[in-house]
């Protein structure tokens, strides 16, 4: 039985974001079904299984602590598979593009854009490229350094560095921070070498590098959204987050523990120079759905801290006044890339004719 869908949007995935990514997905599908599109979800479990289904939009399936039941699924050129016992299949549905709701992990890291690319249909996420760079910290470092956009000055580190002489480099205190760990996870403060290795150890305890920051005091976070459609970039104004604390946790941003103040209080120069440099970035890497940034303020210091390439809740309360208009926004990134799409469907991919003169047993061993 073959059907067909608008959008397949693909959230969950082998992370410690698992959970948020369930709201940003879940809402993505109701809103789009609202708006008229033909939504199927497909959910990544914790251990990596592919489940798909129309429940799957329903936020309360997750609350139950159990195990989600739905079909498991896989990926064929330009479709979803709906597998049987014994992975034998038993159904297709044909997908008009895909949408990207994974935090963290290597969902958001692009694996997800890469495996889109290889299914064949329009992606309305962040690419490959941006989505594996911006999920790693030091990458993130490098390419905003090679763009001449402003960053903290760090220090890197894996788990063969020596501790000792690292830190003698420092000016404590300092924020260590793993690579890839996502949103806040694994962030410490430490206040000389007692506590450098304290914060060390937690973050080898989820990744093998880390990055390491002066601890700006006081600052200002700032962030601010972009997203292409119709023809060009969209930057969102700017917001501000607060935290009782030296640091924006993870509670902070997920569970009501920090407050906004929307749009910031900036001074009109200020408010442009961020947008602008939002736009700058987004655009000189060609970069597709939406993304946040997130900038560091000490003083008239300005840095980008991290840019997300799928935002919580795809910063829906930066692109839009509510959801009847974010699902316009959505609306509007399919249809960028569906256009991108149908682009590179035109151009040639050629034949060399190499293997035509390679003798038949030429690579048999003996």
């Amino acid at each position: 039985m073959t059907s067909v869908c608008d959008v397949l949007v693909i959230f969950g995935g082998v992370s410690s974001e698992n959970e948020i990514s369930v709201i940003t997905g879940t809402m993505a599908c109701n809103v789009l079904k609202k708006a008229g599109k033909s939504v199927l979800p497909l959910y990544i479990s914790p251990q990596g299984e592919l489940l798909c289904g129309n429940e799957l939009a329903d936020i309360s399936l997750y609350r139950q602590g159990g195990k989600i039941k739905a079909e498991k699924a896989a990926f064929a050129r330009g479709c979803v598979l709906f597998l049987g016992r014994k992975g034998k299949v038993k159904g297709r549905t044909e997908v008009g593009a895909v949408l990207n709701c994974c935090h963290g992990g290597a969902e958001e890291g692009g694996s997800v854009a890469g495996l889109v690319a290889v299914m064949g249909v329009p992606f309305a996420s962040a690419g490959m490229f941006e989505s594996a760079a911006f999920m790693d910290k030091y990458l993130t470092k490098l390419v905003l350094k090679g763009l001449d956009a402003p960053v903290a000055p760090y220090i890197y580190a894996d788990e063969s560095t020596n501790i000792g002489e690292l830190s003698s480099r420092l000016e404590y205190p300092v924020i260590v921070k793993p690579c890839r760990s996502g949103s806040s996870i694994g962030i410490t403060r430490a206040e000389d070498e007692a506590q450098l290795r304290d914060a060390l150890d937690t973050a080898f305890a989820i990744d093998s590098s880390v990055i390491i920051e002066r601890c700006y005091s006081p600052i200002r976070e700032i962030n601010c959204a972009a997203y292409y459609a119709e023809g060009r970039v969209r930057v969102s104004d700017a917001e501000e987050v607060f935290t009782d604390g030296a640091l924006l946790t993870f509670s902070d941003k997920y569970s009501g523990g920090g407050k906004r103040q929307f749009p910031a209080r900036l001074t009109e120069e200020l408010s442009h120079r961020i947008r602008a440099l939002t736009e700058r970035v987004y655009s000189a890497l060609n970069m597709r759905g939406i993304v946040r940034f997130d900038y560091i303020l000490y003083g008239d210091d300005l840095f980008i801290s991290e840019i997300n390439t799928v935002p919580g809740s795809l910063s829906q309360y930066l692109v839009s006044c509510g959801y009847r208009q974010f699902a316009a926004v959505l609306e509007g990134v399919l249809a960028a890339a569906e256009a991108d799409f149908a682009a590179r469907t035109g151009k040639r991919v050629l034949h060399t004719g190499i293997l035509d003169n390679i003798p038949s047993n030429a690579c048999k061993l003996k």
